[in-house]
């Protein structure tokens, strides 16, 4: 699969639930409220942008807002809500697409970043994010945190949510550090609905080592937008990365 086909027009109209899941105001705030800190009074760029979840109430918060997204179903979506001149998106890949202009911020968020397939694209993105980033400036991945130790020896698949209505697991190949995550959604009725969507996972160590290739520091990192300290048993973590100032 590649992603241009995952992120289709069906899957744009349906991608947003509001007030719920990673729109509810518990998850969602808390980003949002994090992010227009460390933009400051700078502009922010978003890889992945997606329709728009995080960057149209940052914008609103008064951070000028940018966007680079794969997918046009997805901006089609992003513009149902705000229009070009208030959070401009530059179409394609945001491991190499360049949109104009230096900024305090790129971030990246829900797990967005394991969606480029391979070490090398993944790299990429640190350095098409180094290279927006004015001296001083900020780089935020948010990440989880793969945990293999659900996986028996001998089973490469493991079921991460299961509730009426829905069921969510993932096959993994640990030889390739890839996922394939899949969402069953159904009713009383025999047919269920699927929906895949292929990822590449990444340690954090992984990530800091990525960062120092592409001129990275690691500031900080936190188990979660509220700041709770990463442990060993943290499932996903908050990764802020730095341009030295004097670059």
């Amino acid at each position: 699969m590649q992603q241009e086909e995952v992120w289709d027009a069906d899957v744009a109209q349906h991608y947003d639930t509001p007030e719920s899941g990673m729109f509810a105001p518990e998850v969602l705030g808390p980003a949002v409220e994090r992010l227009a800190h460390l933009a400051g009074e700078g502009p922010a760029l978003e890889l992945a942008i997606g329709t728009g979840r995080v960057a149209v109430p940052l914008a609103a918060r008064g951070v000028p807002v940018v966007g680079i997204e794969l997918s046009p179903p997805m901006v089609e979506q992003l513009r149902t809500k705000v229009d070009e001149a208030t959070i401009p998106v530059v179409i394609g890949d945001m491991a190499t697409t360049e949109a104009p202009g230096r900024y305090a911020l790129v971030y990246i968020v829900y797990n967005a970043i394991s969606m480029l397939l391979t070490q090398a694209e993944q790299v990429a993105c640190f350095r098409n994010a180094a290279r927006h980033l004015e001296p001083g400036g900020r780089f935020v991945v948010e990440l989880w945190v793969p945990d293999l130790r659900k996986l028996p020896p001998g089973q490469s698949a493991t079921v991460f949510q299961s509730e009426p209505g829905y069921i969510g697991l993932d096959t993994v190949d640990v030889l390739r550090q890839h996922v394939v995550s899949h969402h069953f959604r159904f009713d009383e009725g025999k047919q269920a609905e699927l929906f895949r969507s292929p990822h590449r996972y990444v340690w954090p160590t992984e990530l800091d080592l990525m960062a120092q290739l592409a001129g990275l520091e690691l500031e900080t990192r936190h188990a979660d937008w509220a700041g709770a300290e990463f442990t060993a048993e943290s499932r996903s973590h908050v990764s802020v990365y730095r341009i030295p100032p004097t670059r």
